[in-house]
């Protein structure tokens, strides 16, 4: 090179978590890089699971594999680093990022796709007896064990009567059906109105598709226990199951309360550039909250944002 020529400006992206925004962003920069752009992933795990086709592994149309983004192959296309962590908080004076048993990792610009967790941790004995849909690679892993291990006439609850959950329970009965069992699945949720936030013909539609399956309609009563037997719904009432899915609506991390983002119910505030109240953090996919024009948290709308936000990461 010859010395009379500047060296271009280093300066790190770091991007927090492999969701689906992420997973773009990474193949648009293979395709596209930025002179002078070091890009850092940092993800718990080295696969991540297709949002769309969640629904299909389950109900046996993929297998588990087929519906796994592959971070390590992303990364090196996109001549990024790959950090096999979990992100745990944010210095935002010092610009650093911390990792589970790991050293801090510097960032000039970062964004945030860490997605969300369908858990219950303050439903007593959800920890130990009940599987949550997010994330969704461990679920993939657990419910494929199921099926092959499944009693012939297997009992399953599904937490959460919205679209996804409605979704999730008649891909259980198709799947298990296939099998060659007998399966026993109920939809439980607290509201006595399944289906909340769709139109009227759609709803009579996805009731009467689950009514075909024989599915169980649980309503107006919240879970309020987990045990090895299945699920107790306030008032005592007892729903049995061998397998306990959630389907509710996701929370996030507890460690983003710390970073002094602007939070709407804990998930991080953006506007249209997808920046947070910290012009040098990003975020995208369920993670973020679009305050001047919310969205329901699904994969399509992360998918959306990925050009944008590989735009504004850029500029």
């Amino acid at each position: 090179m010859d010395p009379a020529l500047p060296l271009p400006l280093t300066r790190d992206l770091v991007l927090v978590g492999g969701g689906h925004a992420h997973a773009l962003v990474l193949r648009m920069w293979g395709m596209t890089p930025l002179p002078g752009a070091r890009v850092t992933l940092i993800s718990p795990d080295p696969v991540t699971a297709y949002t769309g086709m969640l629904p299909g592994m389950v109900a046996g149309h993929y297998r588990r594999e087929e519906i796994m983004i592959d971070l390590v192959r992303l990364a090196r296309f996109a001549g990024a680093r790959l950090v096999l962590g979990r992100a745990t908080g944010i210095d935002r004076a010092a610009r650093r990022i911390a990792v589970a048993g790991q050293s801090e990792l510097a960032y000039d610009i970062a964004s945030i796709d860490i997605g969300i967790t369908t858990g219950l941790p303050d439903l007593p004995g959800f920890a130990a007896h009940g599987l949550a849909v997010k994330p969704m690679a461990d679920f993939a892993k657990r419910w494929e064990r199921f099926v092959a291990e499944a009693p012939a006439a297997p009992r399953v609850a599904v937490l959460g009567a919205g679209v996804g959950g409605t979704e999730l329970a008649l891909a259980v009965a198709q799947r298990l059906g296939r099998a060659g069992r007998a399966p026993q699945v109920s939809l439980i949720d607290p509201s006595p109105a399944p289906l909340r936030g769709i139109g009227g013909r759609a709803r009579a539609a996805l009731l009467a598709r689950c009514a075909a399956a024989g599915i169980r309609p649980v309503l107006g009563a919240a879970p309020v226990a987990l045990d090895a037997e299945g699920v107790t719904l306030a008032g005592g009432a007892r729903i049995s199951a061998d397998l306990v899915l959630s389907a509710v609506s996701g929370r996030p991390p507890a460690w983003l309360a710390a970073t002094g983002l602007d939070l709407d119910a804990g998930f991080i505030r953006i506007g249209p550039s997808l920046q947070s109240s910290d012009p040098a953090i990003f975020a995208a996919g369920d993670i973020a909250q679009l305050s001047a024009d919310p969205r329901p948290r699904a994969g399509v709308f992360a998918v959306r944002q990925a050009p944008v936000l590989r735009h504004n990461l850029a500029g």
